[in-house]
């Protein structure tokens, strides 16, 4: 009988572009355009976010990836090389067509097979799920999971009136980031290290909530704010709430054990949700990290970058049992039980 596998994270990588622009440095943009112009701390206030990380004038979402992507690799101590499978999962894209996967295994030198996965926040965490079930039946071996999100390109800067602006509130916290990880075959007793489980839940009813609408067939050629810009056309709390039910069907069994977690990373947009999901999903507060106040939201990119940070404060060793949250526009939930 063959050996079981089970796919543990070899490495986890994020890259953060040195460029970093304030919520005041963004209240300042938007009232140059002459349209309405939001009060001193008003940003600040409404989303407790600092500030934003923004990728270099030419930089594309395949080069955040690539970023972060040769730093996950020297961690792992591998080379391209040895990778088996390379997705690139992402809410962005540097073309319709073709795949952003294909310009980040040229940049890295790749020749495996390659494709794109895209679920909003969650791309990453819907790679994962790929990426494990690939390896536990033994197709392959390796494979490395690259992200890029030039998310501020999503920000909306001509606000005419205050409730547009509160429409844009999402693109105000959104933030540019590349992330990676190395995913590989291991064994499968009882104590090893890799992904234990992983559940996920949607409802789609509520998929006009926030939107990015243009570039598809919908709005295919519209360059109007509304359509190229983060806008938020409903309640994304009710839409969790509404999801709560096939959330707790899916994954009921795996957030009660989220107590015995070492560290929990959950998708965050800005302060106030970051403390709504806290007490919607029961989670143990000390052992979260809100990231979102410095870094903003890294959109698919955020549960790596909270790895990473919880990894650079000692917060997470080997063995420790770490849960990996997603929520994603849509709506959908995604949740990984991960051994370290």
């Amino acid at each position: 009988m063959p050996e079981a596998l089970r796919a543990r994270i070899a490495a986890v990588s994020a890259h953060l572009p040195s460029r970093y622009r304030t919520m005041d440095d963004i209240r300042a943009r938007i009232a140059g355009t002459g349209g309405y112009a939001p009060p001193p701390g008003l940003l600040e206030d409404l989303t407790g976010v600092r500030g934003v990380h923004v990728h270099e004038d030419g930089e594309n979402a395949s080069d955040l990836a690539v970023a972060a992507a040769r730093t996950a690799l020297d961690e792992a101590g591998m080379s391209i090389g040895d990778i088996d499978l390379l997705l690139f999962a992402s809410t962005a894209q540097d073309l319709i067509e073709p795949a952003t996967s294909h310009l980040v295994a040229v940049k890295l030198g790749a020749s495996c097979p390659v494709f794109d996965i895209k679920n909003a926040c969650n791309s990453v965490l819907n790679a994962m799920e790929v990426a494990a079930s690939f390896i536990q039946t033994g197709r392959y071996r390796t494979v490395l999971i690259a992200c890029g999100e030039p998310a501020t390109l999503a920000t909306r800067w001509h606000t005419p009136d205050r409730q547009t602006l509160l429409r844009a509130l999402p693109g105000y916290t959104a933030s540019d980031a590349g992330a990676a990880l190395v995913l590989t075959a291991g064994p499968a007793g009882p104590d090893d290290p890799g992904i234990l489980a992983l559940r996920f839940a949607s409802n789609s009813e509520a998929w006009e909530n926030c939107t990015v609408a243009g570039g598809g067939s919908m709005h295919h050629l519209s360059v109007h704010d509304d359509h190229t810009t983060l806008r938020l056309n409903g309640d994304l709390r009710q839409g969790a709430l509404d999801a709560l039910p096939r959330i707790l069907d899916a994954a009921g069994e795996e957030l009660r054990a989220v107590g015995a977690s070492t560290f929990v990373a959950f998708h965050q947009i800005a302060m106030p949700q970051y403390r709504e999901m806290i007490e919607l999903l029961s989670l143990p507060e000390d052992r979260c990290m809100p990231a979102v106040a410095e870094h903003g939201n890294c959109a698919a990119a955020s549960l790596p970058l909270q790895l990473v940070k919880a990894r650079e404060a000692d917060r997470i060793e080997r063995g420790d049992l770490v849960t990996m949250i997603g929520l994603a526009s849509g709506f959908s939930f995604g949740l990984a039980l991960v051994r370290w």
